[in-house]
């Protein structure tokens, strides 16, 4: 863009000079979302695309709305803060409503679905999420998107997903939104000063040069910071060693892993916590249920080497209950898991107390996936190790 956009030979493949353009065997296509669909449909086995005409429709509905609704909008917020376009408070407060608006009736449909449109990823997901990135990591801070909590959980639920993570990298959420880019003033010639005939100039100031070894210092890179969890007096629990006696232990269970870990456990160095879903009217498609699970446990990967966890569904019937019990170092929650991993604000996070008694009886039932659960059945049990 802006070195061959306009030769003859590109303007024969795009009219206009824009980019992207795809050459193909059959000539060249432009515009991204007819690229995007032109690689989709390639391959008649993609699942990107459905083979039910309404689905198909549903997944060009939601290219067409992201691309009109959202990244558009999106645009009208960027690009006077590149300097592309003027700033008008006007322009600002009108892409901000529909902004709302857009993002609200995106939340109303996840409210009850995992994915666009069906039970996968389809290309409107593709397109949709990669929209929703520029708003999340340059514009949209917390407080803004914190109003659509299906839309935040669908949006981290796929950029964490590994074919997502090798194109974005690990994505995180602007604390500010980048300002707006100041017009310059047009540059006053300085005023010069005649110099008197008998001025006496003015020394120049030696400059000293400083060390070798003193430069060196300054250039070498600074130690990455420990974890405060490293930090801590050192443990006779061994996390690693609890994780592989859960996994190794396929009989008596209560005999051998659950004693286990109450030998192994250290209140001093590890706390257990339970947590509950704050929203569980919500959960009424066990599908959806169990993919917003299955995405937590994916956002807590970051804790794998300080936490365990059991993460229970339950229920014969909707609304589906999400109950867990999570084993931490140190004796609060980590701050850095609080920080980086959404989820939390999500559940009610309660402390164990290992004296009481019903609340140890808790803890060993939930480590071994006992049914019924508190007078329920378990839809599903997910483990994090």
């Amino acid at each position: 863009m802006g070195v061959s956009n306009k030769t003859p030979e590109f303007l024969k493949m795009n009219p206009i000079g824009k980019v992207p353009v795809l050459e193909t065997p059959h000539g060249p296509v432009f515009e991204s979302n007819a690229i995007a669909r032109y690689v989709a449909r390639f391959k008649g086995d993609n699942i990107l695309y459905r083979s039910s005409p309404i689905d198909n429709a549903r997944i060009d509905q939601w290219i067409d709305f992201s691309s009109l609704e959202i990244d558009a909008n999106l645009m009208k917020l960027y690009l006077p803060r590149l300097g592309f376009a003027p700033y008008l408070p006007p322009v600002e407060e009108a892409a901000n409503v529909a902004l709302k608006r857009a993002f609200g009736a995106v939340n109303t449909h996840l409210a009850s679905n995992t994915y666009l449109v069906g039970h996968s990823v389809t290309l409107a997901d593709i397109i949709m999420t990669c929209n929703l990135y520029l708003g999340f990591t340059q514009l949209l801070v917390k407080s803004f998107t914190s109003e659509f909590p299906h839309v935040e959980r669908y949006f981290w639920t796929l950029v964490n997903q590994p074919n997502f993570r090798k194109i974005l990298g690990q994505v995180k959420q602007t604390e500010s939104v980048l300002p707006i880019q100041s017009a310059k003033k047009p540059s006053q010639p300085k005023e010069t000063k005649p110099k008197a005939k008998d001025e006496p100039k003015k020394a120049a100031k030696p400059v000293t040069e400083k060390p070798k070894e003193e430069e060196a210092e300054e250039e070498a890179p600074k130690p990455k910071p420990k974890n405060p969890l490293d930090l801590l007096p050192p443990s006779k629990m061994i996390l690693d060693e609890w994780k592989r006696l859960y996994s190794n232990t396929k009989t008596n269970f209560r005999e051998v892993a659950i004693k286990g870990f109450w030998d192994m456990y250290d209140p001093e160095g590890y706390s257990l916590w339970f947590c509950d879903y704050k929203y569980n009217d919500e959960n009424t498609v066990s599908f959806v249920t169990l993919n917003k699970v299955g995405g937590f446990l994916q956002r807590m990967d970051l804790a794998r080497k300080y936490a365990f966890g059991k993460m229970l569904v339950i229920g014969s019937g909707a609304p589906f209950k999400v109950k867990g019990l999570w084993l931490f170092r140190g004796q609060e929650i980590p701050q850095f898991v609080i920080d980086e991993c959404y989820d939390m604000e999500l559940y009610e996070w309660t402390k164990v107390d290992i004296s009481d008694e019903a609340q140890k009886e808790r803890v060993n039932q939930m480590i071994e996936d006992y049914e019924p659960f508190e007078g329920e059945p378990l839809l599903d049990a997910k483990c994090f190790k």
